[in-house]
C-alpha cells in the first residue's frame, strides 16, 4: 500500500500540537469551492441508513449512473472510490506487461505490483510543460497489454485532448488503456463529455469519481465505465455491499437533479481559472518558482536555485499550511511541489507564505 498520499493533516496537527481543524490542507484535491449545497443536510436525514445493509451490487446507482451517461447499466461498475475499482483491474484483466504514462499517481504502479507486475513508465518531459508525447507513445504502447492514463493528470494538471487519446486508442486496438478521469470534472469546458469520443471503443476503461469534484471523499464513490465483456471481468473480483448506504444516498442525491449539479461544477470551474490565474501572476516575476499550466484543482510548481520541496513543504507546515511534496512521484524531484487550491483567502495566504519562505532561502 502507497502511504505518500496527501491530505496527513493528522499527522501534521500532533507535530505541531494543534488541532487538524487548524491545518490548511492544501495537499489533498478536492474541490475548493466546498461539497454540494444540500448534500450534508440531506445525507443528515439519512443517517437510519446505516442500520441496514446496502444493496450487494448497488444496483440503483449503477443504473442511476448509466441513465445520466448515456450508456448501459451493463457498462457500469461502482465501487468504493475509483481507487477500489484500479486495484481490481490488473487481477481482473490478467494484466502481464503494464506502461503507466507519468509522472502521476502513485496507485497505478502498487496496483500492477499487488498482481506481480513490476510496470513499465514512460514519462512526459518538463519542456513541453509534462504533456507526453502521443507520437512516441504510440510506438511504444504494442509491446504492453495495459497502459494506464491519468487525464487530467495528477501531479501535473495537464490535459490531452480527448481527440488525441481517441486516435491512439484506434491505432492500437490490441492495447487495454486505462484512463482515470478523476479530475476531468475540474477542466473549463473539456473536449470530452462522459461518454463521448473513445467512451464505446472495445478497448478503453474509463475511471470516474465522484468524490473529488462534490468534496464527500470520505464517503469513497467511484465508477468504471467500459464494455460489458471488460466489466464483468471486474465483476469477478468485486465484493458485496462495495459502496456504502450514506455513499448511494449521495449517488443519488447528486444525480436526481443535474441542473444543479452541473450549475455547481460550472462555477467551480470559473473559480479555479480565477484562482490559478491570481496565483501565477503573483509569482511572474519570482525567480524561486516556476509553475506549469493546469486544468484542475491543483498546480505543480518547480523550485529554483537552493530550495527543495522538503524545505518549503516544512517551512509552510510551521505556519500550519500543508502542501504535497512531489519528489516521491517517478519522474520528478526534490525540486517539485503542488499545491491543491482552497478558498480565496486561503490561497492569498499561501501566496505571502510561499514568498516569505521563497525569499528566506
Amino acid at each position: 500500500m502507497i502511504i505518500g498520499h496527501g491530505g496527513n493533516i493528522y499527522a501534521l496537527a500532533r507535530e505541531l500540537g494543534c488541532d487538524p481543524d487548524d491545518i490548511t490542507d492544501m495537499s489533498s484535491n478536492v474541490n475548493p469551492c466546498g461539497a454540494l449545497p444540500g448534500i450534508k443536510g440531506h445525507l443528515a436525514k439519512r443517517l437510519a441508513a446505516i442500520e441496514s445493509l446496502p444493496e450487494a451490487d448497488a444496483g440503483t446507482i449503477t443504473r442511476r449512473f448509466a441513465d445520466c451517461h448515456g450508456v448501459a447499466p451493463e457498462n457500469v461498475m461502482p465501487g468504493n472510490g475509483s481507487t477500489q475499482l484500479l486495484y481490481a483491474l490488473p487481477r481482473a484483466l490478467d494484466t502481464r506487461r503494464a506502461l503507466i504514462v507519468g509522472p502521476t499517481y502513485a496507485d497505478y504502479a502498487s496496483a500492477c505490483r499487488q498482481q506481480g507486475v513490476e510496470p513499465d513508465w514512460f514519462l512526459a518531459k518538463e519542456v513541453q510543460d509534462f504533456q507526453p508525447d502521443l507520437d512516441r507513445l504510440a510506438a511504444l504502447v504494442s509491446q504492453y497489454d495495459t497502459v494506464f492514463i491519468c487525464n487530467p493528470n495528477n501531479p501535473t494538471g495537464t490535459l490531452v485532448p480527448p481527440s488525441d487519446l481517441t486516435a491512439l486508442f484506434h491505432s492500437r486496438p490490441d492495447t487495454l488503456f486505462v484512463v482515470d478521469e478523476s479530475y476531468l470534472p475540474f477542466a473549463k469546458d473539456p473536449e470530452l463529455s462522459p461518454g463521448g469520443h473513445y467512451g464505446d471503443l472495445p478497448n478503453v476503461v474509463r475511471m470516474t469519481s465522484l468524490s473529488k469534484i462534490f468534496k464527500i471523499p470520505g464517503l469513497r464513490i467511484g465508477f468504471a465505465v467500459a464494455r460489458e465483456g471488460l466489466i464483468k471481468k471486474m465483476q469477478a473480483f468485486a465484493m458485496p455491499w462495495s459502496v456504502n448506504s450514506l455513499a448511494c444516498d449521495a449517488v443519488i442525491y447528486i444525480l436526481q437533479d443535474r441542473s444543479r449539479a452541473d450549475h455547481f461544477v460550472r462555477e467551480t470551474q470559473l473559480f479555479l481559472q480565477g484562482e490559478r490565474d491570481a496565483i501565477k501572476d503573483h509569482f511572474k516575476d519570482n525567480p524561486h518558482i516556476r509553475w506549469y499550466p493546469s486544468d484542475t484543482s491543483f498546480m505543480l510548481a518547480r523550485l529554483a536555485g537552493m530550495h527543495t520541496a522538503e524545505g518549503i513543504c516544512s517551512a509552510l507546515a510551521q505556519r500550519q499550511i500543508l502542501i504535497r511534496n512531489c519528489s516521491n512521484f517517478e519522474g520528478l524531484s526534490e525540486r517539485y511541489l503542488r499545491v491543491s487550491l482552497k478558498g480565496g483567502a486561503n490561497n492569498q495566504r499561501l501566496c505571502r507564505v510561499l514568498t516569505e519562505a521563497l525569499e528566506a532561502g
